[in-house]
């Protein structure tokens, strides 16, 4: 009785007691160029995941990795600095995306920039990626609006919202374990 009453708690908090597993090799790519890409690679290595990192990684460069983690936000300098064009990145991200599909590589989107990596740019491409992950995570305060909560039940998809970039290390290693 006690842990079917725990186990309806989990539930009804949204939280899993379950994760869904994933497997390495992991590859990390930025979906939008921004710098949030080197925040996701520190907490990959705080979670001691190995992982190859690919900036600009592309459905014809994924080899046999099991994983794909987006870092999902835009910027506007990165994309310069990178010399792409935010249509072209749109168009990398959505052949990357239906790649790793097609070849059965899981995909977990991380938004860790909070409210400041959300607006017109960023949000081409988390319209663009976050839909079509299998798992996401979320600093909160990113999704004060819920899109990232409608993606997430509209498409089936487990979200975890973190309060703070480094509580994102736990969920990491939740799920490749």
């Amino acid at each position: 009785m006690k842990t079917k009453f725990i186990t309806l708690l989990f539930l009804l908090l949204g939280v899993s007691i379950f994760a869904e597993k994933f497997e390495k090799p992991i590859i990390l790519t930025s979906i939008g160029q921004s710098a949030d890409v080197q925040m996701v690679k520190v907490l990959l290595k705080k979670a001691n995941l190995e992982t190859k990192f690919d900036k600009s990684v592309t459905d014809k460069t994924l080899k046999n990795e099991k994983t794909l983690i987006l870092a999902i936000g835009g910027s506007s300098k990165g994309l310069g600095a990178a010399g792409i064009k935010v249509e072209d990145e749109l168009d990398r991200s959505e052949k990357l995306i239906d790649a790793a599909r097609k070849k059965g590589i899981k995909i977990v989107g991380m938004h860790v920039g909070g409210q400041v990596r959300r607006g017109e740019l960023s949000d081409k491409f988390v319209n663009a990626a976050s839909s079509k992950c299998d798992y996401l995570i979320v600093v909160a305060e990113g999704n004060k609006d819920g899109a990232f909560t409608k993606m997430a039940k509209d498409n089936n998809i487990k979200l975890v919202l973190v309060n703070k970039i480094s509580e994102a290390v736990g969920p990491l290693k939740e799920i490749f374990e």
